[in-house]
């Protein structure tokens, strides 16, 4: 039995986008000719992948059984790669990147450029998720090295400590709390909110948080960015919570005031997640030593089991 890595890929595309026609599209053939790759790999591996039916294409137990085996494969030919261009380019690896985006817009703009400034031979791809997406990608090899709020997933993977970040809420310059030193959680509930998209870890805690006060969380819209939320709020479209360090990109320029947020829960603990430290890459590897040695010294790692 011959494997190909292009069907492989292709295979992981399809699973990844839910849609033959897209995952066609993302690997740049036609649909046809994916259907008929699909197919050959059902073949060679004698076992149904998809389960095909006027509603579509269904994965299999299979499938996912095979997306695993698939993505380490393809990360292991990707390695390869990546070592003999060492020897035509001084490029010593890839480096794939997951991060929620508090990360994304306190810290890793900065940490990043010193890193690439200082390893310019070391490719890093970077995409933003949220953290339980970050901890599935980990896992299950589809990305190399992971940031996210600190917290158990059930995943298996190790967290490391990486950095801290304080919540702040965000009001219009002529808001009713605006002239306030600090606030609590009860403060700002009566008024509706501007969100972070569903899923989100902030939108996650404000709601665990107003379940335990037994008040409702007035959610007025919710958006994909911080950027998106400082607008709206400074258009008077509801306050909104933040962190700090991602309120300051924008408050300067906007008519818009931060406001310390006096709850326990709003200090937050950021963490690097790997599927462990003996698995990374020499690149890879690299990329964690640096965000280490740039953050201040938190606590010991931490190890989350698969049964959490």
């Amino acid at each position: 039995m011959k494997l190909d890595p292009v069907s492989l890929r292709l295979f992981v595309a399809v699973m990844e986008e839910n849609a033959i026609a897209r995952a066609a599209a993302r690997e740049h053939i036609a649909a046809s000719a994916a259907s008929r790759r699909l197919a050959e790999l059902e073949h060679a591996l004698n076992v149904e992948l998809f389960t095909r039916s006027n509603r579509g294409t269904e994965p299999t137990a299979a499938a996912y059984a095979l997306l695993n085996l698939a993505r380490g494969v393809l990360n292991e030919l990707d390695g390869i790669a990546a070592q003999m261009r060492d020897y035509r380019a001084g490029v010593r690896g890839h480096v794939r990147v997951v991060a929620n985006i508090s990360a994304i817009t306190q810290f890793l703009p900065g940490e990043l450029q010193s890193f690439m400034a200082a390893h310019p031979q070391v490719q890093v791809q970077l995409q933003e998720q949220i953290s339980t997406a970050i901890a599935h990608s980990v896992a299950e090899n589809a990305a190399d090295v992971g940031i996210l709020n600190h917290g158990s997933y059930g995943e298996q993977v190790t967290l490391l400590p990486y950095r801290e970040d304080e919540l702040v809420v965000a009001v219009p310059a002529g808001h009713a709390l605006a002239r306030r030193r600090s606030l609590r959680l009860v403060d700002i509930l009566p008024f509706e909110l501007v969100g972070m998209h569903t899923g989100s870890a902030i939108n996650n805690l404000l709601m665990r948080q107003a379940a335990e006060v037994d008040m409702p969380v007035q959610l007025r819209m919710q958006v994909t960015s911080y950027d998106a939320l400082c607008l709206m709020v400074s258009a008077g479209l509801g306050v909104g919570v933040l962190p700090l360090g991602s309120a300051h990109i924008y408050k300067s320029s906007l008519a818009l005031r931060t406001i310390a947020l006096a709850e326990p829960w709003a200090r937050r603990r950021l963490s690097l997640c790997v599927r462990s430290l003996e698995s990374l890459s020499g690149a890879a590897r690299l990329l964690v030593d640096h965000l280490r040695a740039s953050a201040p010294a938190l606590t010991a790692s931490t190890h989350h089991p698969a049964s959490t």
